[in-house]
């Protein structure tokens, strides 16, 4: 039996390393299964895991360790919720340059964006990849509990280091299914005052010519997003930011002069910096919709937008990266959000973007929506992966049913 955690109300939070260490450490002499967590916030996402699975939680710990404001670089314990951290950084005109996980209402509730752990053993990125690279490019050290409660440390405080092994981009993405991450030191950038968006409509060739061309120039943006919803047609999105207005509208001038060139409509947009907005308006998503992840070749994205099989998905809203190839696309239809499956039309999208070269990844699907499909499918390195998870999880009492690479 498998389930996706809806209640988290009762999951044990130790408030020190020491105990959280004894837990773990018991659980594993009694070969009791469960599931690394931080606020509990996602626990629906991905795979269902299987029961009794007892999720273990790093909210007691979420202490700011050390902040070299000098160095851009801050230690934290994972339990610390993103919102904090990022409220912590910009008293000092600093951010750490990711996006917010979707769903998040961080100025409303500061727990809905979860914790800092969570983010990375999700691993997932957005649209300021584009010019600040994932998740795993922002971590430099990393602290962990092993499956039989047994502390390790990788990397370090310091931007160029070689300690130890690559623990961190090894547990960045690998979903609680290797060890807990229980602290995390990550680099954070300095705060561009300036800042301004920019819309750009028009035919999809059109645009796809646009963002091929800008990607050819020097220029790179905080992010370059096709964004589509129920009320407009797809266009892009682009943010800028800099030290100055005046750079910030010497660079906006530049992107609407190629935009000319291509025969597009512009709108400038008035935004409140990629340090400090959540996504944008996301409709009535919640819990109980369809959330899936694309990742594909940037120069095949205007070629899923034009399918069929995207096209059937009526009622979603989709905001995918222009020049890292990865995003989202979320239900936001109340008639289909009452339980109605669209198995079949997601089925036909993976295959569509698997034909394309890309992958889809389920997020999340709907507890009413019938016949669940995998979260993701079988990697080509399945053998490998498998055999990683077995030397950090030789009981397996991690996270059953949720290794990534392994279909469920």
């Amino acid at each position: 039996m498998k389930t996706f955690f809806a209640d988290t109300a009762n999951v044990p939070a130790p408030a020190t390393a020491k105990e959280l260490a004894a837990l773990v450490a018991e659980l594993h002499a009694a070969a009791t299964p469960w599931l690394p967590c931080g606020l509990g916030s996602r626990l629906q996402w991905g795979p269902p895991v299987e029961i009794p699975s007892q999720p273990i939680s790093v909210s007691g710990l979420k202490r700011i360790l050390d902040h070299a404001v000098d160095d851009l670089t801050i230690t934290v314990e994972a339990g610390l919720p993103l919102a904090e951290l990022q409220m912590v950084l910009k008293e000092h005109h600093q951010w750490l340059a990711v996006n917010w996980p979707r769903g998040s209402q961080a100025n409303t509730d500061p727990n809905s964006a979860g914790s800092v752990g969570g983010l990375v053993a999700r691993g997932l990125a957005g649209g300021l990849r584009q010019r600040h690279l994932g998740i795993r490019d922002q971590l430099i050290g990393i602290g962990l509990l092993r499956s039989d409660g047994i502390a390790a440390h990788a990397g370090g405080r310091v931007v160029k280091n070689v300690a130890g092994y690559d623990l961190m981009r090894l547990l960045c993405g690998s979903w609680g299914s290797l060890a807990l991450i229980t602290e995390l030191t990550l680099r954070c950038q300095p705060i561009r005052p300036a800042h301004i968006g920019l819309r750009l409509d028009g035919s999809l060739e059109a645009l796809e010519a646009w963002r091929a061309a800008l990607l050819r120039t020097s220029f790179t943006p905080e992010y370059c997003d096709w964004i589509k919803t129920d009320l407009a047609n797809w266009h892009l999105n682009i943010g800028v930011a800099s030290v100055s207005d005046q750079a910030v509208n010497d660079q906006i001038g530049h992107l609407k002069a190629l935009a000319n060139q291509h025969q597009l409509g512009t709108k400038q947009l008035d935004w409140l910096g990629p340090h400090q907005e959540p996504h944008p308006s996301e409709g009535s998503f919640d819990s109980n919709h369809w959330l899936v992840r694309v990742a594909l070749q940037p120069s095949n994205i205007h070629r899923l937008i034009a399918s069929k099989e995207l096209q059937a998905l009526n009622g979603w809203h989709w905001q995918l990266a222009a020049g890292a190839g990865i995003g989202d696309g979320w239900q936001i239809s109340a008639d289909n959000a009452k339980g109605i499956s669209q198995s079949e039309d997601l089925k036909a999208l993976r295959l569509e973007i698997a034909r394309l070269g890309g992958q889809l990844t389920l997020l999340q699907q709907p507890s009413q929506a019938g016949d669940h499909l995998p979260a993701w499918l079988d990697a080509p390195s399945r053998p490998l992966i498998e055999a990683v998870k077995q030397q950090f999880d030789p009981k397996q009492q991690l996270a059953r049913g949720r290794l990534p690479g392994v279909a469920g």
